[in-house]
């Protein structure tokens, strides 16, 4: 892969990282349930404070990535850090479904009766298959990845073998 290439992918998930990180801060303020709340008691809210520990999985497996990159960039794709960087990005997006469906069992199970959750239900819905996909392109490509560095590991050690 190409430098310019690799530098685009770092500055996307840094921009990606940028707006989700600006979304969490500005959403809360625009919900319906904040207009007759201080800024505290707003982001103090249990379901909020549910979205910024969830949100753990999603810059973790943000960085993860970025890091993946820089390996793909220094041309050291067949390392063991980048498949344990393939690793993680896989449990964060398992870790981050789980928690949406956590989160849509809940609000359909306590949501407002005058309140329809179909929206937020569907957005789950949604998410979850995101982070399905990504843990599942995640697990093809680190058992690539795994493989040549396996195969690189032999032939390492058949020329020093050789070199003997």
């Amino acid at each position: 892969m190409n430098l310019r290439a690799t530098v685009f992918l770092q500055a996307e998930i840094v921009l990606i990282g940028i707006v989700a990180l600006a979304l969490m801060i500005r959403l809360p303020l625009t919900e319906g349930r904040a207009e007759n709340l201080d800024l505290l008691n707003i982001y103090l809210d249990p379901f909020i404070l549910y979205g910024y520990a969830a949100s753990i999985a999603f810059f973790v497996a943000m960085l993860k990535a970025f890091q993946f990159l820089g390996y793909v960039k220094q041309n050291n794709v067949f390392s063991l850090n980048s498949v344990k960087a393939l690793r993680s990005i896989k449990k964060c997006a398992l870790v981050l479904g789980i928690l949406i469906v956590l989160a849509g069992i809940f609000i359909r199970i306590f949501h407002a009766k005058d309140d329809d959750p179909a929206g937020f239900l569907a957005l789950c819905i949604a998410s979850t298959f995101v982070c399905i996909v990504i843990a599942t392109a995640s697990t093809v490509v680190e058992k690539i990845l795994q493989q040549g560095v396996d195969i690189k590991t032999e032939n390492q050690q058949l020329r020093e073998q050789l070199k003997k």
